[in-house]
């Protein structure tokens, strides 16, 4: 990693810096002919590789195409994603969707045959295409976890509550914070050496306990929830914000600020979350989903200048490069890529790109305002 710059830009000056290619561990690629434009817009910005969610329609709840079940494979996604463009990325981690039919022997076969790596839990019902998911203490209770904890399969959290009422899925506490406080404790507890990674956390509940927890917990941020609050989804209901988890508050927004520019960060790294809907508004109401491929490291890194960081300096850097290209390698055993990317400090307009998804910053801006980023990758 370095800058061209150490010193405070000026005039006449564009500050550039060149850094490893990263890998967005967990975005979404769905199916279909959109794939393709998809993984196109993640090369683009630099990823060297991704971890891409399960699902999918069906969803991807078999490790391997023989295996019983109506739903795809890991080994048949990872062929879809490759023939889509992804055999240009150094590696693709393909999480197994966790239903009431995974069963520890699955997870046994699918680490001795070297295709699963990670697992991932959804509460059932809890975001897009969540149908299959079961009750967290099913996998406690059925032998999944264990399984999980000594093959050192990493489990993906989709770290909310289900099934709550609405004043305590969203009020004084959260969705997200009961299962911080009242659910994932009893996991890590039970299952000390299981790696877990809390996905697009939201609250300064959920960051505490990732940072205060062992060495096996991690968490991935995501641009939003870096960026914005929940004051701006809802001052004139801007729907391309709508995301789950949803946007929380400034305190919560201060939290994750503090954590991914933490000069020892070793734990917070990206994950975008991006979500792909060329279609936000539906007659079912709104699609849970924010798209940041092509515009994901502009989007991270003018959140950690929001967030007061110089990145014109060398500490700077070295906060930028933890999050984004190195702290989400070394939980993985990722090698951080010997490529590079730079990131240059232009102000650049957002368009909507072959996918004809609309890019975040883009159905995020005010009616009749132009949507521009600060950052482009050069």
């Amino acid at each position: 990693m370095k800058s061209t710059r150490e010193k405070p830009i000026e005039a006449g000056m564009t500050l550039r810096l060149e850094l490893p290619r990263w890998y967005d561990l967990h975005a979404h690629f769905r199916q279909g002919g959109l794939m393709k434009a998809l993984v196109a817009d993640h090369l683009a910005m630099g990823c060297a590789g991704i971890l891409a969610m399960p699902n999918t329609k069906p969803p991807v709840s078999k490790v391997h195409k023989k295996d019983p079940g109506d739903g795809w494979s890991i080994e048949e996604y990872l062929q879809m994603l490759r023939k889509a463009g992804g055999s240009r990325f150094t590696d693709i981690i393909v999480p197994l969707y966790l239903t009431k039919d995974t069963t520890p022997a699955m997870i046994e076969a699918g680490v001795k045959s070297g295709v699963l790596r990670a697992a991932k839990y959804y509460p059932p019902h809890g975001t897009t295409g969540a149908e299959q998911g079961a009750p967290f203490q099913t996998y406690i209770d059925n032998g999944v976890f264990k399984a999980m904890e000594q093959a050192g399969v990493v489990l993906n959290i989709h770290g909310e509550e289900h099934g709550l009422d609405a004043v305590k899925y969203f009020g004084e506490t959260n969705a997200e914070e009961i299962f911080y406080r009242e659910r994932l404790p009893h996991a890590v507890d039970k299952f000390p050496r299981l790696r877990i990674v809390g996905e697009h956390i939201t609250t300064r509940v959920a960051a505490e306990f990732i940072e205060a927890g062992p060495s096996t917990l991690a968490a991935t941020v995501t641009p939003q929830h870096l960026i914005y609050t929940v004051g701006h989804l809802l001052k004139g209901l801007k729907y391309h914000l709508y995301c789950l988890p949803l946007l929380k508050y400034e305190e919560d927004r201060l939290a994750l600020w503090a954590e991914v520019t933490a000069a020892d960060n070793t734990k917070f790294f990206a994950g975008t979350d991006s979500a792909p809907h060329v279609k936000k508004l539906t007659e079912c109401g709104c699609a849970a989903g924010c798209y940041t491929g092509g515009v994901a490291p502009q989007l991270y890194i003018q959140a950690f200048e929001k967030a007061g960081i110089n990145m014109g300096s060398e500490a700077g850097v070295q906060m930028f490069t933890k999050f984004l290209c190195t702290n989400g390698p070394a939980f993985y055993g990722l090698p951080v890529s010997k490529e590079t990317f730079v990131l240059e400090k232009v102000e650049t307009e957002v368009k909507v790109g072959k996918s004809g998804v609309v890019p975040l910053p883009l159905g995020a801006a005010a009616d009749g305002e132009e949507a521009t980023l600060h950052w482009r990758v050069a």
